[in-house]
């Protein structure tokens, strides 16, 4: 381990062609209705084969058009193809959210048609309710996949290559910080999911867990030998250093790296630019970098 510092996939069932690729809806192996859109890499002609794509995963409240998502796809576009779609409960997609537990068949929904596009090589990029998503995902579509959704786990043409998870939890139900303890509440109780569903356009689920699903730290030990990065903010106000370091350390040394980095905040809002590019390029080289 590397320390950095400073389903079934559905054919779509709506699809449109604009000037930067296509917009369709997915259906996911469970029946819901997911809003998807695909760019193709603005610097390669090569072909999708030739291509690495990236599917990015928002945080909870996100989706396809919000602006911090929005930029990421586009310093992503300039290195690989870029999927980026929102979550059940989110944007325009239908169902409700899960937190992070059903979420995993929408993933696997958008990582196949990737490969149906033509791209062999696939990565997942997550952030904060999407970080623990697409460590989840990699954990349940794999050589070494879990059973959790019966007989659409381990679907290997829905399988990511490349995991990298920005901002994620390491556990499922921590209330350690003021807006986690504000998050539980928006979830768990009548009057904040409807603040959720009208002041944030988040549709939650009102059932409890059950089971409760496999945790991001369960998961990771389960992703090698793919190559998997975690990125974290030492001023992330969500989740201090403890997750990152509990989620690096379960996953395999040879195959693991850990970015802390200096002045991040929280996921995809707080990510600037620069460390987008960084991100982008190591998701997109297919191997382990060596620290700075």
């Amino acid at each position: 381990m590397t320390f950095r510092g400073p389903d079934d996939f559905a054919r779509p069932c709506v699809s449109s062609i604009t000037s930067s690729g296509h917009r369709i809806a997915l259906l996911t192996a469970d029946g819901v209705r997911v809003e998807a859109a695909y760019e193709p890499c603005a610097e390669s002609r090569l072909p999708p084969p030739d291509t690495p794509a990236v599917v990015l995963a928002h945080g909870f409240t996100g989706a396809l058009d919000r602006p911090g998502l929005r930029r990421a796809a586009r310093v992503f576009a300039q290195r690989a193809a870029v999927i980026t779609f929102s979550f059940r409960g989110h944007g325009d997609s239908g169902g409700h959210s899960s937190v992070g537990d059903r979420e995993v068949l929408d993933l696997a929904a958008a990582v196949r048609w990737a490969r149906s596009l033509g791209h062999e090589r696939v990565a997942t990029v997550g952030f904060s309710m999407g970080g623990s998503v697409v460590l989840r995902h990699a954990a349940l579509y794999g050589p070494q996949a879990r059973a959790e959704y019966g007989e659409h786990a381990g679907r290997t043409d829905a399988h990511a290559d490349t995991v990298v998870a920005v901002s994620a939890p390491s556990r499922w139900y921590y209330r350690g910080t003021a807006p986690m303890r504000r998050l539980h509440w928006a979830i768990s109780r009548p009057a904040g999911r409807l603040i959720a569903r009208y002041g944030l356009g988040t549709r939650v689920q009102a059932e409890d867990w059950d089971p409760v699903p496999l945790s991001p730290v369960e998961a990771v030990p389960l992703i090698a030998p793919r190559p998997l990065l975690i990125v974290h903010g030492d001023r992330d106000a969500y989740f201090p250093l403890d997750h990152p370091y509990a989620l690096a350390g379960a996953g395999d040394p040879q195959s693991t790296e850990l970015w802390i980095e200096r002045g991040f905040g929280h996921a995809e809002s707080a990510a600037n630019a620069a460390l987008l590019a960084r991100i982008a390029d190591w998701a997109t080289a297919g191997h382990r970098r060596s620290p700075a």
